[in-house]
């Protein structure tokens, strides 16, 4: 690929862009000059890159036949075998769509997209490899990943392992849905708002949003790199810590991580939860227009059932809870579409590892966004709205704010060592029908997000565990912790999980 110079013309044209004054005279000038940088841009295409090897072999994945993928939860299957011993050996794993498997499809959840083959495995991915682990095939995820609900898809709906035609929850929709199916053993979620934990409180499993920076977020697709997370989604306690053991520490490319505080997270899990102080967060329960009250009192008794297992449990409050959606949706809002759209992917001013491959196919994207989800359609006409208006001055201001967010948490949890909300204030709800009114068709992807960006935003681990049952369908309780304290958050969950069976609470 030639790097072509400008013309008089487009020295011109970008000169009054820019607001400079120019005449042919200094046109021609500039345009000497600019030409001559041309001799050393020239040789960066051919220039290497320096990706990462492939270390396991594999063939191209194979979309599989609705008999063998009933929930629709499935983009590609694939069979990798990683190494021949290690932590996770004889596992299988479901990996989101929006993290590279090279050699394998990836789509993101987006009609853009399809037809894309990635060349390089992201940094979670070789981890698994390297571990043992089986890639089983990659999981479906909503369009760009944004939705809380499963039906914004470009490949359909996905199903709810509890009752078809309910939601899975988004945006690791298959993820949550696979392993909730008992089809995997292991999937690895992405979560920028809540897309770990919200499917897995619906689908029935077990979801962590790691500490930010603790996971490396080489290799996968995102929005903005301050509330980007990758974690695990399991069947059980035990096997959560046990991947995070494995996915947890730097790659030395991912510049958001900043010598993260690893831990053995599997040590200690049985230790239980006598001596802990376990918070239930007021605002988190009974907010008008939200809140489902049969959702917010199963949480509610899940939570004081701590206190049956040895734990001080009183009511806790962070009044900036209620308004952290000030903060989240500036970020979330540019830097989804910005870094997704017009920046194609990469943010630049970082040391990191780009895919450039993923740059060239997002390029194109105005080509066909009338394919895009309206979720997405919505989001980027606000987000552009609000740029063209504001420039970057309220992407500042929210960023600013959000330390009096993460001060507000830390005050919090200084004097308790969790915290506790309902995951998702409402239970999986239907799909909406393909003739649906947006407002319904809006309704469902967001109305599970209310309790779940904030931890994003402050960079706090949460995890959703499911604690009960209504109508036949799961639901979550979140508990957050402190910065890098995912050990305390696992020996409650594990407690939780061995005082009886969620399904009958």
């Amino acid at each position: 690929m030639a790097i072509n110079p400008p013309t008089l013309q487009d020295v011109k044209e970008i000169a009054t862009e820019c607001g400079i004054s120019i005449d042919d005279t200094l046109g021609q000038g500039y345009l000497a000059f600019i030409s001559g940088v041309f001799g050393q841009l020239n040789q960066l295409p051919d220039a290497p890159e320096g990706l990462p090897p492939v270390k396991y072999p594999r063939t191209g994945g194979w979309v599989p036949p609705r008999a063998e993928n009933p929930l629709n939860a499935w983009y590609v299957r694939c069979d990798i075998e990683g190494a021949p011993r290690g932590k996770l050996k004889g596992r299988t794993v479901a990996v989101k769509d929006n993290i590279l498997v090279a050699g394998v499809p990836l789509m993101n959840g987006t009609a853009l997209l399809e037809g894309y083959v990635p060349e390089v495995d992201a940094t979670v991915v070789t981890r698994l490899l390297d571990a043992g682990a089986r890639i089983a095939g990659k999981a479906q995820c909503e369009d760009f990943c944004m939705s809380g609900g499963s039906h914004t898809s470009a490949n359909g709906p996905v199903h709810n392992p509890h009752r078809m035609g309910y939601s899975a929850g988004g945006s690791s929709s298959g993820s949550a849905a696979l392993v909730g199916a008992g089809a995997v053993d292991l999937a690895l979620g992405c979560d920028q708002g809540g897309s770990i934990r919200m499917p897995s409180a619906l689908c029935g499993t077990y979801g962590m949003k790691p500490t930010f920076g603790l996971v490396p977020y080489t290799g996968i697709l995102g929005w903005d790199s301050t509330i980007d997370h990758v974690g695990p989604i399991t069947a059980n306690v035990r096997d959560n810590a046990l991947m995070l053991e494995v996915l947890a520490g730097e790659d030395g490319c991912d510049y958001r991580q900043r010598a993260p505080k690893v831990r053995a997270y599997t040590k200690g899990i049985e230790d239980g939860v006598k001596g802990l102080r376990i918070g239930i967060l007021k605002e988190g329960f009974g907010v008008p227009g939200v809140s489902d009250d049969e959702v917010d009192a199963k949480v509610r008794k899940a939570a004081k059932r701590f206190a049956k297992l040895g734990a001080t449990v009183e009511e806790a409050s962070i009044p900036e809870h209620l308004s952290h959606f000030v903060s989240y949706w500036p970020i979330f809002l540019d830097g989804a579409i910005t870094r997704c759209f017009f920046e194609e992917g990469v943010t630049t001013g970082q040391k990191t590892l780009y895919v450039t491959s993923a740059s060239e196919r997002l390029a194109g994207w105005r080509a066909r966004a009338d394919e895009m989800a309206h979720t997405v359609k919505a989001i980027m006409i606000l987000g552009r709205y609000l740029k063209r208006k504001y420039g970057n001055r309220l992407y500042a201001k929210a960023s600013n704010h959000r330390f009096r967010l993460v001060e507000a948490y830390d005050a919090a949890l200084a004097r308790f060592d969790l915290l506790v909300t309902p995951t998702t204030p409402v239970k999986a709800n239907p799909h909406p029908a393909p003739d649906a009114p947006l407002a319904e068709y809006f309704g469902r992807a967001f109305e599970t997000t209310f309790n779940t960006p904030a931890a994003n935003n402050t960079g706090h681990p949460a995890m959703s565990i499911p604690c009960g049952m209504i109508d036949g369908l799961p639901i979550g309780m979140m508990l957050v912790g402190r910065q890098y304290d995912e050990p305390t958050i696992y020996r409650a969950a594990y407690a939780f999980e061995q005082s009886g069976d969620w399904r009958k609470m």
